[in-house]
């Protein structure tokens, strides 16, 4: 099958995406028992970074080096005027890049309707109510079952249930709000979408389901110390507002994109644990962590963009393009 030059161009980057995407996936997947257990063992804050950027590497990888690498080598170095047949291979290759794609894009697009509805039915029986020691007013909901979540991607809304409202006490009230504000703070439903938004290997196989669920769950350790701020008192009136709220009983699972205080059920019992042990006084070099952090990305995007401007690797990169196209 012959194809012409700009519509070659796009079936070979899907198909060096897929075919990168699944070598870095693969490699993700066999690191992720050993990433899962040193999560556990660091700073929840510092695992949940660590935990989203393994899941999103294979395709912010690949991404990156279809744009950056594969696609100017093949401007620069495939003759315009020549026709060149495409393999079966690389047609398979491009078919199951754009199924993978697909599937992640409607399972993102799915996810966002749901939200979108979930936030309308929530402020038809809610009440804007600001609650006492905040700024922000919340959505207090009159009925239904009991809850407290944090609604929305970009502007994300407090919504909490009245029966919650008059089970717990000012502080346990207080406890709970910070939680959810420190998901806000950190834009854990972004980090959802984004998560949705990154494609599985093959389609219809959620192989990083595992580290999925591990980031889900470290994500909510850290709004748990975020919302305790290393206070004791702190600590135990949000382990206290756990208890209460597991008490009323669960309501229907949220959607993907809203975070909830009782999500999983079965974490209970872990975080309210960690909650009642004596909380590790927080480092003193943690504020400087987001602008080394930024400087060391700088300069490794830096590297790679030198490294990726060498004619050798564009040579050898449209290499990898006469290969694939077989």
């Amino acid at each position: 099958m012959s194809l012409p030059y700009l519509a070659r161009l796009a079936c070979l980057s899907l198909a060096a995406f897929f075919v990168v995407h699944l070598a870095l996936g693969v490699l993700v997947l066999a690191l992720t028992p050993w990433a899962v257990r040193l999560a556990g063992r660091i700073a929840p804050v510092r695992a949940a970074r660590f935990l989203l950027m393994l899941r999103l590497f294979p395709a912010g990888a690949a991404l990156f080096l279809v744009v950056g690498l594969c696609t100017p080598s093949y401007l620069w170095l495939e003759p315009k005027g020549e026709s060149e047949p495409m393999g079966l291979a690389c047609l398979l290759a491009v078919a199951l890049c754009v199924s993978i794609g697909g599937v992640s894009l409607t399972r993102a697009a799915r996810a966002l309707a749901r939200s979108l509805g979930h936030i309308r039915q929530c402020r038809q029986v809610s009440r804007e109510t600001r609650l006492p020691g905040e700024r922000a007013a919340a959505w207090v909901m009159d009925g239904g079952a009991p809850c407290v979540m944090l609604a929305g991607v970009l502007r994300p809304r407090l919504v909490i249930s009245r029966n919650v409202v008059a089970a717990l006490s000012a502080e346990q009230l207080s406890a709970v709000i910070r939680h959810e504000r420190a998901h806000g703070r950190s834009h854990d439903n972004l980090k959802r979408l984004l998560v949705l938004l990154a494609p599985d290997l093959l389609p219809f196989f959620p192989a990083f389901r595992s580290i999925e669920r591990a980031w889900a769950r470290i994500s909510e350790w850290a709004a748990d110390d975020g919302a305790a701020a290393g206070k004791a008192r702190r600590s135990l009136s949000l382990a206290a507002a756990l208890v209460r709220v597991a008490r009323l009983g669960a309501g229907a699972a949220p959607p993907a994109l809203v975070t909830s205080l009782m999500a999983d059920a079965s974490d209970l019992s872990e975080r309210v644990d960690r909650l009642l042990r004596p909380a590790n006084p927080v480092a003193r070099s943690a504020r400087r962590e987001p602008v080394l952090a930024a400087s060391g990305s700088l300069l490794l995007a830096g590297a790679m963009a030198a490294v990726l401007a060498q004619p050798a690797t564009l040579y050898s990169a449209h290499e990898f393009l006469e290969f694939l196209i077989q």
